[in-house]
């Protein structure tokens, strides 16, 4: 059993940053990718970025690319989403998922409980 939890969220003015992360327990959690996805209020949840196990390849959704960076820590157990130049549209609830590297959420089996992310305008 993977279980990721979510810290780092908070309130930001626009085209700010913040720095998310997952610390995930388990057993065999080096072995899965991590993922971040969010959702917004009414809406479906969207991938955001992806990292494969060993951190040698990255996925990230057109809309975060250039602005947003996934990484993951020495331990393989924590990933991170570092967040550029914040948009109020990107205000959501944040997942960190273990599973798959792949960019639906399908492909993830372990989630967390998300973190709330407010863009301000």
């Amino acid at each position: 059993q993977v279980q990721p939890i979510e810290s780092g969220g908070g309130l930001v003015q626009a085209g700010g940053s913040l720095r998310l992360s997952c610390a995930a327990s388990g057993r065999t959690v080096t072995s899965y990718a991590m993922g971040w996805f969010r959702q917004a209020p009414g809406k479906k949840r969207e991938f955001v970025a992806a990292l494969n196990w060993s951190g040698s390849n990255r996925l990230y959704s057109d809309s975060v690319k250039g602005r947003f960076t996934i990484s993951r820590g020495n331990a393989k157990n924590t990933a991170y989403l570092q967040m550029n130049s914040l948009k109020p549209e990107e205000t959501a609830v944040y997942y960190c998922a273990a599973g798959l590297f792949v960019t639906t959420a399908g492909g993830y089996d372990y989630w967390g409980q998300g973190t709330q992310v407010t863009v301000s305008s």
